[in-house]
């Protein structure tokens, strides 16, 4: 009997460790899926970030390509603006030999306005002569006849 009670007392005593290991079992599991649930919910977490992030990624990429056609839009219109402000400049060469040459042209025409003025007066003045002249002949004329029908009547 007494070699049961030691049986017993031993099937107790390991009965109590192992309940005691169990217990000690049951906590690191506790404590295992309480870390795999903290992991879990850090994973999602992350895994939210990278989506973030490739989301960014993506927008920068976007922001990239769009900044490279804006740098190419830009370099060509300032090839225009550089283009229309040589156009400019040649048209503004152009008027400034155009009016070069109407101020000429207006020169001219003031020296030929009094050149015909001049001409005019001249014209002017050889008419007057002119009339002046014809009354002469006439008066000349009508002298002649008078002494030549005087000579006839001598």
């Amino acid at each position: 009997m007494n070699q049961l009670r030691l049986e017993a007392d031993e099937a107790s005593s390991k009965v109590e460790e192992l309940q005691a290991r169990v217990k000690t079992l049951e906590q690191e599991n506790l404590q295992k899926e309480q870390e795999i649930t903290s992991l879990q919910h850090k994973n999602n977490v992350l895994e939210g970030e990278v989506d973030k992030l490739e989301g960014l990624i993506a927008d920068y990429k976007k922001a990239s390509t769009d900044g490279e056609t804006h740098a190419t839009t830009a370099e060509s219109l300032t090839r225009k603006v550089q283009l229309l402000e040589d156009e400019a400049e040649a048209a503004d060469k152009a008027l400034r030999e155009a009016n070069e040459k109407l101020r000429q042209t207006d020169v001219k025409a003031g020296h030929f306005e009094r050149k015909v003025q001049a001409l005019e007066a001249e014209r002017d003045s050889w008419e007057t002569k002119y009339e002046e002249m014809a009354k002469k002949y006439a008066t000349v004329q009508k002298e002649l006849e008078e002494f030549q029908q005087e000579i006839g009547n001598i």
